[in-house]
């Protein structure tokens, strides 16, 4: 009953006049002490003089309190600009008393008006220590009993500079929260062993089981703002292995207003943990190139052309038309910009690999950008079915592109994969030859300008490891992980999708865009680290199990074909790959032969006449492997 009471009492904010009335009385009383101080506690003056003398000083400190609004500020928040405001209100109120004081000795005014400037001075320093200490008072009162109510949460703060200040104040200052900073922790050797507010600042050495438990140490806040990412990682492993929560200051520019608030101090999230930074690109000629236009998204549905198409409506697009086979995905990004209120799209089941069906539906909607995402993505899958990979893979490119061509298309944008390059397993392959029949048309007829872009794995997509390390652990695990050395480059959906967005704005025609993705992510440390970020301990709790490379899985993936180089873009972390000349003619020929086989064609022919068009395809842990015996 008691704690609901008070809980229902910090809720309820004092009246700004009732505030008002409160200082009034704190300016009354320093007047008093002020004379007491002045006569050395001795009543040796006119006492009659200073009760007459108090209603001015009352009616000019409410004037002055009125004037700055110091009267307005909520107690429990007081923070450095409200004691500023007091201080400016409490000189003004001296001014006023030391003007009237001299136009009363100057022109022989009434007494009431004459008051000793030394007493002015002594009640204008009492003013400022009673009136900022008792708000201040309050406010760490208020903070105690609000603490008293929910249980502490002690933290350290890692980096004691302008950025672990702020996050300090940002604690400190937030009257609501329930965390207790213990100290901070710093790699600055000259800062080590130092005290900040009465706080120790400590090396990452120091933070070990021991001192966990010694000062029961609950989170730690990292708040660094130009932290290297792969130092992230390990710092990151290191206080997840104490059995610490670990939270992360988001970058400056995502604070609200400039202010940081402790809402804004996030759990760290695998996309934190990549060992890269993530890429930004602002461009504003992409709304030149997609304002006014009539879009096209294959694969609308599936992760990536479902993001392309979130972005696109931030653009003036005349109509948006999103296609994919998926029906119940389809149905869902329909709905969800339905629910948006997002107007001039059309939702349509089709498949890219029926010809006819994408030939009406150019001839319908005349997109003048297509962004063609449509594909099967899943190497072990397409490995066992490389006539389905085929189908939807390079066939299903060729037809979109082929329409684009003869419906007088601007752009073609293909998403491809790092997987294509030197490619080891039937998907990759596909993709591959699909970049191949785009760069080939690039030269044809039509005014059509082909793009490449190709992405390392996606988190969170259809297929990425980061749901299935998630639901396995959802199930209690294992993770399974192929091969313990096995590293893959990530990105973020938003990134991919940006990517896309600006190849579309920059290409010319003819060029495969590649990103700067930084260093390969382990994929077992990042098994380790999801375990950990979900409050579990391996292998305690969930163990890791190795299952071996599947078919035409690769230990780790490329970005740049064997020959390939890179030229600069005006992005740093966006580059153009040199691909080596062709002879389209041929190669066309061969692609078109490839899409006209039938399914009961044998696999090991199929795959046998890609590996023909692509003679830098190995095949890796695979049964098509026989096919790379050379005699």
């Amino acid at each position: 009953m008691n704690l609901d009471f008070i809980n229902k009492l910090t809720q309820r904010y004092a009246s700004k006049w009732l505030v008002l009335l409160f200082d009034l009385c704190i300016i009354i009383f320093t007047f008093l002490l002020s004379y007491l101080i002045r006569f050395n506690f001795r009543i040796n003056f006119d006492f009659f003089l200073m009760l007459k003398q108090l209603p001015f000083v009352v009616l000019a400190a409410c004037l002055s309190f009125l004037a700055v609004g110091s009267h307005k500020g909520v107690v429990r928040y007081t923070g450095y600009k409200d004691i500023i405001n007091i201080i400016i209100g409490t000189n003004i109120l001296a001014t006023i008393l030391i003007i009237t004081t001299y136009f009363s000795r100057k022109y022989n005014y009434e007494s009431i008006f004459n008051i000793s400037g030394s007493i002015i001075y002594i009640h204008l320093l009492l003013n400022i220590l009673f009136l900022i200490g008792a708000k201040l008072f309050i406010k760490s009162m208020y903070n105690s009993l609000i603490q008293d109510l929910q249980p502490i949460t002690n933290v350290l703060i890692y980096g004691a500079g302008s950025s672990g200040m702020i996050t300090y104040d940002a604690i400190t200052n937030d009257p609501k929260t329930n965390h207790n900073v213990v100290g901070f922790i710093d790699d600055n050797e000259s800062k080590i062993g130092k005290k900040i507010d009465l706080l120790y600042v400590y090396s990452l050495i120091k933070i070990n089981h021991q001192f966990v438990s010694k000062n029961k140490i609950d989170e730690v806040i990292i708040s660094i703002q130009s932290i290297d990412p792969t130092r992230l990682m390990n710092i990151t492993g290191y206080l997840l292995e104490l059995k610490l929560k670990v939270k992360i200051v988001p970058p400056v520019q995502q604070w609200i207003d400039g202010d940081l608030s402790i809402g804004q101090i996030k759990d760290v999230k695998i996309e934190d943990l990549l060992g890269r930074e993530p890429i930004s690109i602002v461009n504003p000629e992409l709304e030149n190139q997609y304002d006014d236009e009539i879009i096209l998204i294959t694969g609308a549905a599936g992760s990536i052309g479902s993001e392309i198409a979130r972005k696109i409506t931030q653009y003036k697009y005349k109509n948006l038309i999103l296609v994919d086979i998926a029906e119940s995905a389809l149905y869902d990004i329909q709905q969800e910009f339905s629910r948006k209120e997002i107007e001039n799209f059309t939702a349509i089941v089709a498949d890219v690999r029926d010809e006819n069906r994408m030939d009406e539906i150019f001839n319908r909607t005349k997109p003048k950008i297509v962004f063609h995402a449509a594909a099967y993505k899943h190497v072990p899958l397409m490995e066992s079915n490389p006539y389905e990979a085929v189908s939807a893979n390079i066939t299903g490119t060729k037809n979109v592109a082929d329409l684009s061509v003869k419906h007088a298309v601007d752009k073609f944008i293909f998403i491809s994969t790092d997987k294509a390059v030197n490619p080891t397993n039937v998907m990759g392959a596909t993709k591959r030859i699909a970049e191949l029949y785009v760069n080939c048309l690039q030269n044809g007829p039509g005014h059509t300008k082909f793009i490449t872009t190709r992405f390392g794995n996606v988190l969170g997509s259809n297929g990425s490891v980061i749901p299935l390390f998630k639901k396995q652990i959802e199930e209690g695990g294992p993770l399974t992980v192929t091969h313990k050395d096995i590293t893959r480059y990530f990105m973020t959906i938003s990134e991919a999708c940006q990517l896309v967005l600006e190849a579309a704005t920059m290409g010319d025609g003819g060029e495969i865009f590649v990103f700067d993705m930084g260093s390969s992510v382990k994929i077992f440390d990042l098994a380790k680290n999801m375990i950990a970020l979900s409050g579990l301990r391996y292998p305690e709790d969930i163990s890791i199990k190795i299952t071996g490379l599947r078919p035409g899985e690769k230990i780790y993936e490329e970005l740049l074909a064997d020959g390939e180089k890179t030229r600069p873009t005006y992005h740093e972390k966006i580059m153009i790959a040199l691909v080596a000349n062709i002879d389209a003619e041929d190669i066309c020929c061969k692609i078109t032969n490839l899409c006209n086989i039938y399914s009961k064609v044998q696999n090991l022919e199929i795959v046998a006449q890609i590996k023909n068009i692509i003679p830098e395809y190995l095949s890796n842990n695979s049964k098509f492997e026989v096919l790379d015996i050379k005699n």
